[in-house]
């Protein structure tokens, strides 16, 4: 498996050459902990998530990444954001790809299923709010969370 390399804000960053529509999931337990993983192509903490497939809605794609990711299965239950700036790229060194920021995180809450790791992630694990801002995760993921967190009356749209 490659790396992965978000680059944000960086006039050094390659030039994008794709577009790939995907979702992030913030499930979110009835105490109040946020489903996080370690990804494992680049180390960062991250909230589940992953790029549509053909054939599937895209919350169907973000049941399927929690699910895949994390061993949790998860109900949709609202949209925090959308996140499409083309100042957020993410090089794949696997294949040569650059993708163009396009996620649309999706609140949700755990429906069943058990904590398990994958091959994309190394330690998925529930975290209380107050742990996060201590965790290694790239800047576009903490804006995710801290946009969340903030309660907003309406989604983030960017």
């Amino acid at each position: 498996m490659g790396e992965r390399i978000d680059y944000l804000n960086d006039p050094g960053a390659p030039a994008a050459t794709s577009l790939v529509p995907s979702a992030n999931v913030i499930v979110v337990s009835e105490a109040g902990q946020i489903l996080l993983m370690r990804r494992t192509d680049n180390g960062n903490w991250a909230v589940p998530g992953g790029a549509m497939d053909l054939g599937e809605s895209l919350t169907e794609a973000a049941v399927r990444e929690t699910r895949e990711e994390t061993g949790i299965e998860c109900e949709i239950t609202g949209l925090s954001g959308i996140y499409t700036s083309p100042a957020h790229v993410i090089e794949y060194t696997s294949d040569g790809e650059v993708r163009q920021e396009f996620s649309v995180v999706f609140t949700a809450r755990p429906a069943g299923g058990q904590l398990r790791a994958s091959s994309e992630s190394a330690e998925p694990r529930w975290v209380d709010p107050a742990e996060i801002p201590g965790l290694v995760m790239h800047p576009s993921m903490r804006q995710r969370i801290t946009h969340y967190l903030q309660k907003r009356a309406e989604p983030y749209l960017g």
